[in-house]
């Protein structure tokens, strides 16, 4: 069996920076940013599969940087991390699902947002009764979707 590929430590650096960027720390609610080092251990724990994709991301982001991430002054950061959201492609979209992920299954998070810490199975959540109307359009293309077999 093959080993999982790992982040290098710039990658890592890099990961810290633009998670922090995607979601910050808030002393209003009291819960870390996405660069915890809880929640950054959780992601590089849990990366398996999307080792490369984050990777490659975490690689693009240097490169529109010109140097690390990490190593960019604070205020040069935003304009690198809107070229990266407009070309970043599903590298982009892979790093961004993952850094939410993980930040969204911290229990100081679960808690900030009032939720219980548990799985959410076998009890299930409840949902609120939303406006079903807002799938009108969709049942108006009824024709353009495939049916299910």
């Amino acid at each position: 069996m093959s080993e999982q590929p790992s982040l290098t430590p710039r990658q890592r650096q890099d990961l810290g920076t633009i998670a922090a960027m995607i979601i910050p720390a808030s002393e209003e609610y009291r819960v870390p940013g996405a660069d915890d080092q809880i929640i950054q251990a959780d992601i590089l724990a849990t990366l398996g599969r999307d080792t490369k994709p984050v990777a490659a991301a975490l690689d693009h982001l240097a490169r529109l940087a010109g140097m690390p991430l990490a190593d960019l002054a604070p205020d040069a950061r935003d304009g690198v991390a809107q070229q990266f959201r407009s070309a970043g492609g599903a590298p982009a979209a892979t790093l961004v699902r993952v850094v939410l992920q993980c930040y969204y299954r911290d229990d100081r998070v679960l808690r900030s947002l009032g939720l219980e810490l548990r799985a959410p199975f076998p009890k299930g959540y409840v949902l609120p009764d939303g406006d079903w109307s807002l799938l009108d359009p969709v049942r108006a293309r009824a024709g353009t979707l495939r049916r299910a077999p």
